[in-house]
Parts: C-alpha cells; sequence; structure tokens
C-alpha cells in the first residue's frame, strides 16, 4: 500500500482566553535547558464504530474548541520561544492545526504500520532539528480522516518544554475538556522551582538526526514471553528485592542481544557496551511531584559493560536494577545544585563520538495511560509514538490489553538485518514491519 496523505487545511489555535500579563514570561528549567531539541510525537487511532453518525468536521470543529480551552491553562504551549534568554513569551500566537484525508481504511494502517506512512499523518517533521527550536511553535496537531470514518489525532510537542508525562498528560487534559468532564487536570509549572535556569555556555543539547541509514521494527513481547524473561530474570536477585520489572526484563534482554550482535560484527569496537535509560524524577522527589507536574522531569542512567565480560542476562538484570536505582536523594541533590551534571553529559558524549562506548537507548511509555485518551469517540483502537531516526533507540509501550509491551527498535540498517533475524529474540518476541 502507498498512503499519500491529502491535507485539507491549515489554521492557527490560540487559547480561548488571554493569558494575564504577570504570565507573560514563563522560564525554562535547567532540564528544559538541557532537553533535546526536537518533538514527541504521538499518534492515536480511533475506530468508528461509537460515532458512525457524527459527521468528520463537526467532530474537527469540536476538537478545536476544547483545544483552544485546554490551551488556556496550558497557556506555555501557544507562546514563542526565546532562545538565546531560555524563556517562553507567551503571546498566545497559538499552535498548528491541520486536517488531511486518509486515502485507506484505518485498519490498513493499524494491522500492518509502516513507518515511513505513520509520519505522514504527523503535523510536521519532529525530527529535523538544530541546537534551537526547531520551528516556532510548541505544540502542533493533525487531524486525520480515515475512508472508513476512523481518526487518526497526532500530536507534536516540543521536548524544550515537555517530557513524555508531561505531553500525554496534555493530551489527555485535551480528552476530557473534549468530553465536558467537569474537572480538567490542571498543570503544575514548578519544574523551574526545583531545577532553576542555569548558564550552559558551551553545551549544545543533542538532538541530530544520525547521518546514518536508520531503521524501524516493531517487535511485539506478549505476557507468556514476559513473565519467562521476568522468572529468568529474578534470580539476580535475593527473595528480600523486587523482582525485575516488565521494563527491566525486557531492557536487559534487548540489550544483551544488541551486545551479541555487536560482538560477533567485523571492525573496531567499542571498549564498552552501555545500556541508557530515561528515569521519570517525579516519583523519585521527596516529597514526590505529581503527575502533572509539567516539563523535563526525567534524566538518564547508564549501565556499563566492558566488552570482554560475558554477558549473562541475569547478570545484566542486576546492572540494570543497580543504575537505575543510582537516582535517589544524593543524585537529586547532586543536580539540583552543581555542574557536574553538565560534564557528565559532555563526557559521555565525547566517549561515544570517540567510538570508546556504543550505546543501546531506552525508553519507557508503559505507564502511560495512553489508551485511557478518550475525546468522546471511546477509547483508541491503538496508540504509537513512531520511527525515530537516531542509532539504538528502543521506546517500549504498552499493548492496548495492558498484559504486552511492543518495542519500538531503530538501528543502522546492517545491524537491523542481524537483530530481527536474532533467533534468541525471536523466541520471545513476535515482529512486525516497521518500516
Amino acid at each position: 500500500m502507498v498512503m499519500n496523505v491529502d491535507i485539507i487545511s491549515k489554521e492557527i489555535i490560540k487559547p480561548s482566553s488571554p493569558t494575564p500579563h504577570h504570565l507573560s514570561n514563563f522560564k525554562l528549567s535547567f532540564l528544559d535547558q538541557i532537553a533535546p531539541p526536537i518533538y514527541i510525537p504521538i499518534i492515536l487511532f480511533y475506530d468508528s464504530k461509537k460515532f458512525v453518525d457524527v459527521d468528520p468536521f463537526e467532530r474537527s470543529h469540536s476538537l478545536k474548541k476544547s483545544l483552544a480551552e485546554t490551551l488556556t491553562p496550558y497557556y506555555p504551549l501557544a507562546g514563542t520561544p526565546i532562545n538565546e534568554d531560555f524563556y517562553i513569551n507567551c503571546n498566545d500566537q497559538g499552535v498548528d492545526y491541520i486536517q488531511a484525508r486518509v486515502p485507506c481504511n484505518l485498519s490498513e494502517v493499524v494491522d500492518n504500520p509502516k513507518g515511513k506512512e505513520l509520519m505522514q499523518l504527523l503535523p510536521f517533521e519532529p525530527y529535523h532539528c538544530s541546537t534551537e527550536f526547531v520551528k516556532e511553535v510548541l505544540l502542533g496537531v493533525q487531524y486525520n480522516m480515515f475512508e472508513c470514518g476512523g481518526v487518526a489525532i497526532a500530536v507534536c510537542v516540543s521536548h524544550k518544554i515537555a517530557d513524555g508525562t508531561s505531553a500525554v498528560t496534555f493530551v489527555n487534559a485535551w480528552a476530557g475538556m473534549s468530553r465536558g468532564d467537569s474537572e480538567i487536570i490542571s498543570p503544575s509549572f514548578d519544574a523551574v522551582i526545583h531545577f532553576p535556569p542555569r548558564d550552559i555556555t558551551g553545551f549544545m543539547p543533542s538532538g541530530a538526526i544520525s547521518k546514518e541509514n536508520i531503521v524501524t521494527r516493531r517487535f511485539v513481547f506478549n505476557k507468556s514471553s514476559i513473565a519467562t524473561l521476568r522468572e529468568e530474570a529474578s534470580a539476580a536477585f535475593g527473595p528480600e528485592v523486587k523482582g525485575p520489572s516488565r521494563v527491566e526484563a525486557i531492557s536487559a534482554f534487548i540489550w544483551r542481544r544488541f551486545m551479541a550482535i555487536a560482538s560477533a560484527k567485523q571492525g573496531k569496537k567499542p571498549k564498552l557496551f552501555a545500556a541508557l535509560h530515561a528515569v521519570n524524577l517525579r516519583e523519585r522527589m521527596v516529597p514526590q511531584l505529581p503527575v502533572h507536574s509539567f516539563g523535563n522531569l526525567w534524566r538518564i542512567v547508564i549501565a556499563a559493560l566492558p566488552v570482554e565480560i560475558e554477558k549473562d542476562y541475569r547478570f545484566l538484570v542486576g546492572q540494570l536494577r543497580n543504575a537505575l536505582m543510582e537516582i535517589d536523594a544524593d543524585f537529586l541533590k547532586k543536580l539540583k545544585d552543581d555542574d557536574g551534571h553538565l560534564d557528565f553529559i559532555k563526557n559521555t558524549s565525547k566517549q561515544f563520538d570517540h567510538g570508546i562506548i556504543e550505546f543501546c537507548n531506552f525508553t519507557s511509555w508503559c505507564r502511560f495511560p495512553v489508551y485511557e485518551v478518550d475525546f468522546g469517540m471511546g477509547k483508541p483502537t491503538w496508540v504509537c509514538s513512531p520511527s525515530r531516526p537516531f542509532k539504538n533507540v528502543v521506546v517500549m509501550m504498552s499493548t492496548k490489553d495492558g498484559d504486552g509491551i511492543e518495542t519500538w527498535v531503530n538501528m543502522k540498517e546492517e545491524d537491523m538485518a542481524l537483530f530481527e533475524h536474532d533467533q534468541q529474540l525471536l523466541s520471545y518476541a513476535s515482529s512486525a514491519d516497521g518500516e
């Protein structure tokens, strides 16, 4: 199937109420400053069965109205980024809203998703980035209408102002507004209090697209496979320690397969293999921050091993758990009080650039309530955050039933040719073409 999406209209949606003057300058936090200059893409697919009698343009009009109302409490998303001073001018310039027709049925995309076709459903390219903001808008929406009457709502949120948790919180708030809920999730813009901005002269956040040919494949781990991996990995912990989570078990498994393939390749090899994992800081803070704390409230941990060490699966699970536990009160205090974290990022980047470390990067959306996003059309049939043009990036999302996990794996073409045929991988995961 060759899919060519037809753009019908483009417009700007502004907040339904003007932003008060005293809120006109929104300062970015330190963690916003060092976030990658890309967008976070989310696509939500809705079957037409529950709204077959509703005109798609009427539905779109309702969505635009509720979006404007949601932008009032989420006012920074409708502002203009001021790069040199690291703040948002909350001038209510608005956000992009695009209507498009898709010349196929929704099931054709959901049943056999292709990365390049999914990207057409987005309001703009989320990864063509520089060291500054990608575009002048911080949020874009594309409302895609399929021939069967189904729709896909695609959202791109700037990573310079939000992390995945915040992006999903916003989308759920918009959905609640669309349903007419009496209580809408209001954001808490407190990240800058916990992590005030700093002078980061000389530091350039990385978000550059790989110059190598990156391909994406989707692998699905079902409930039974995950249970088997968790049971095998539990031997890495004593009886008094909680066994590995689903995400820990799958991350370590993919990390091991990644290392096996990298070790088998010819040519110069790195000195270290490392798993890099994104961690939500909200639940690590003391006291914990609520899920609606808006901004970039995440950091990375690294578990690294010398190439020559035997890569036993249970050992890797233990190493990953140890790394994840490093984000504690002492880590957070240092993150707030000194510049050591910037030095850590710079040194890690240098080691990667010089071929000393080979990374496998993991981020998990498994606990995000993406299947609860109901705009009045019922819950989504499928949700994805499509392919990323970055080497060795793995994005994990729960399946709709909540029991399995979809992994979107992005690798160099020659590495993927080995990875997608790895028999140990395929004994636990089913492969679905993601390109």
